[in-house]
């Protein structure tokens, strides 16, 4: 057993850009991968973003940025990350998150745009 004293340090996360409650209650589990983040834009202080517009890696199953031109089926925007995750230090480990798949976004508070292609592959979310 170790009884060493230890230090844990939280990122503060900014849900302004959530619309309504709505939906934030019925978030579904996802897989990030790490490696298709860039870590000066999607989690610049060790922390994902919470309202990251997501896409799922065809090949994978797992969840990358949202990203318009892609190949990989990230180009398909499935929902938003609910609430900010701790990034590990190498990007072969894979966190776990929540992504919201329905309700009210905030476009302006987005920590990253999303086209007019992309709000239109989630039917279910609503922006305001």
């Amino acid at each position: 057993m170790d009884l060493s004293l230890t230090t844990q340090t939280y990122g503060v996360d900014d849900q302004s850009w959530l619309g309504s409650e709505h939906g934030t209650q019925a978030t579904e589990p996802v897989t990030l991968d790490t490696s298709a983040f860039t870590a000066g834009t999607h989690y610049p202080d060790g922390y994902f973003k919470s309202g990251i517009p997501l896409g799922v890696i065809t090949a994978t199953g797992k969840y990358g940025p949202y990203q318009g031109d892609a190949t990989d089926g990230r180009e398909t925007l499935v929902g938003f990350l609910f609430a900010a995750v701790k990034a590990p230090t190498v990007n072969t480990v894979d966190p776990a998150g929540a992504m919201l798949v329905h309700g009210k976004v905030r476009t302006s508070r987005l920590p990253v745009a999303v086209d007019a292609a992309g709000q239109a592959d989630v039917p279910l979310i609503r922006f305001i």
